[in-house]
């Protein structure tokens, strides 16, 4: 009788616990930071998320790398150890960590044994307020950012930026619009005293989420009042408004994408609309919708385009939908003409329902095993922290089912009202252009070499 009833509530929870990932514990504690907790699927082990609120867009231009700075300038030691003996204390714990700068956050991410994950947060706590940043520590995390923003900045590379030649397609249509810097911001021009203004006005519990997902402890909520409880609130920073379209762009480039080579990427490039209800959901299936329809014609029908995509990118204030293909570079105005007829004859006929109905079901799917695991579900609510309200997080399953063929259509014609932007990568030179430039040059030399030999011998003939 026991195994039978034990049976029955393995029925009945299993699937609940499955479904239930978008409700958490979720509370503030006294000093204004929030706290998400979940039990997770792995009880061992526990991923840890600190998201402090300030990113790139939070400074202008020549600023923009500050909060990464100070992100790797936190790792710089908290004793005469240093970094290494910081990572060694990390590693003792059988834990592992990163951090990462983007935009709109600076997330300190950590993976660690559920038995550890006390000391895990000392550490961590400690490596917030008790870090000492020196010249000589704020010096190597110079060194350590440029290399990860792809190595010393010439001023060759500076100029090529400031011309627009320095970018991919979206980035350099963004820059265009001004929604996007044109160049990085210098890392040698900034100081000690920005540095440590940073993390005295940012840095501050009403400004951080943490996040934890896995076998928690029973005395966790007990434990982090009494520790991160502790830090000092600050008065509220007004975020720097986010970069809005001010500039106009060219309907049409071509960018140099390398040297020498046959190939080329094609990109359609339009702005999302703003829309009515279920925003981003109604261009998430847009999106996927378009990617197959740009696999159906690009690589089944005409065999032009192995991996062309449909992609959702955010610039500023601004969501970007783009169409690509890599191509090869005789097949451009071909590629470009199917875009074009793809383009009218869904502005004209709508959606296939079919079609829709299909890729909608399949994105609803795709929920139930997205975010699978302690890690992948901490990250799940680091980017949908958005959409958190009173110990929960937004289906997005159901608002995926929420949007109608009717929306989508809608969505689509106001998208393709606008011509859009069309930018063309490719190679400067390609392989029939070098041999073409190579025969013109060798012919050069060897009609220069006869009109040479010619004048020479014209020469001895007139001193005879």
């Amino acid at each position: 009788m026991r195994c039978l009833m034990l049976i029955f509530l393995l029925l009945g929870c299993t699937p609940g616990f499955a479904l239930d990932r978008f409700r958490v514990e979720g509370y503030f504690l006294p000093n204004g930071m929030q706290v998400i907790l979940k039990p997770g699927y792995e009880r061992d082990h526990v991923a840890i998320r600190l998201v402090v609120g300030v990113g790139f867009d939070d400074f202008p231009c020549n600023q923009q790398e500050l909060p990464h700075l100070l992100e790797h300038a936190l790792f710089s030691g908290l004793d005469k150890s240093g970094e290494g003996g910081l990572e060694e204390r990390m590693q003792a714990l059988g834990g592992e960590w990163n951090a990462y700068t983007s935009s709109a956050d600076t997330t300190f991410v950590i993976e660690a044994p559920a038995r550890n994950q006390r000391k895990v947060l000392d550490l961590l706590l400690a490596v917030i307020t008790q870090t000492q940043i020196d010249e000589a520590a704020l010096d190597l995390s110079r060194q350590i950012v440029e290399r990860e923003d792809g190595g010393h900045y010439s001023p060759l590379q500076r100029w090529l930026d400031r011309q627009d030649l320095g970018h991919g397609a979206s980035d350099q249509l963004a820059v265009e619009l001004g929604l996007k810097c044109a160049e990085r911001s210098s890392i040698h021009d900034m100081t000690l005293e920005q540095v440590q203004a940073l993390r005295k006005q940012w840095y501050a519990p009403n400004n951080m989420s943490l996040i934890m997902v896995g076998g928690l402890d029973k005395l966790l909520p007990a434990y982090l009042e009494r520790t991160y409880g502790q830090l000092e609130p600050l008065d509220p920073i007004d975020h720097r408004p986010l970069n809005a379209i001010h500039k106009v762009a060219d309907a049409r480039r071509e960018l140099t994408d390398g040297w020498l080579g046959n190939g080329a990427k094609l990109h359609w490039l339009f702005i999302e609309p703003t829309l009515d209800n279920e925003h981003d959901q109604t261009w998430d299936l847009l999106q996927s919708y378009l990617d197959w329809a740009l696999y159906t014609e690009l690589r089944l029908k005409h065999s032009l385009s192995y991996g062309p995509s449909a992609q959702r990118e955010t610039f500023g204030d601004s969501g970007m939908l783009s169409l690509n293909a890599d191509l090869d570079r005789d097949s451009l105005d071909d590629a470009e003409q199917i875009l074009k007829d793809l383009i009218q004859r869904l502005q004209k006929d709508g959606l296939d329902p079919q079609a829709f109905d299909r890729v909608k079901r399949a994105a609803i799917a795709r929920q139930a095993w997205s975010a699978q695991g302690n890690s992948a579900l901490a990250d799940y609510y680091w980017g949908a922290l958005n959409d958190y309200s009173d110990g929960h997080f937004t289906n997005t399953s159901r608002l995926l089912q929420a949007v109608s063929l009717k929306d989508a259509n809608q969505a689509m014609r106001k998208l393709f009202a606008q011509p859009g932007y069309v930018r063309i990568e490719k190679p400067l030179l390609s392989y029939d252009q070098l041999y073409l430039l190579t025969a013109l040059v060798i012919g050069l030399v060897l009609v220069s070499a006869a009109g040479w030999y010619a004048w020479r011998s014209h020469r001895r003939e007139n001193k005879r």
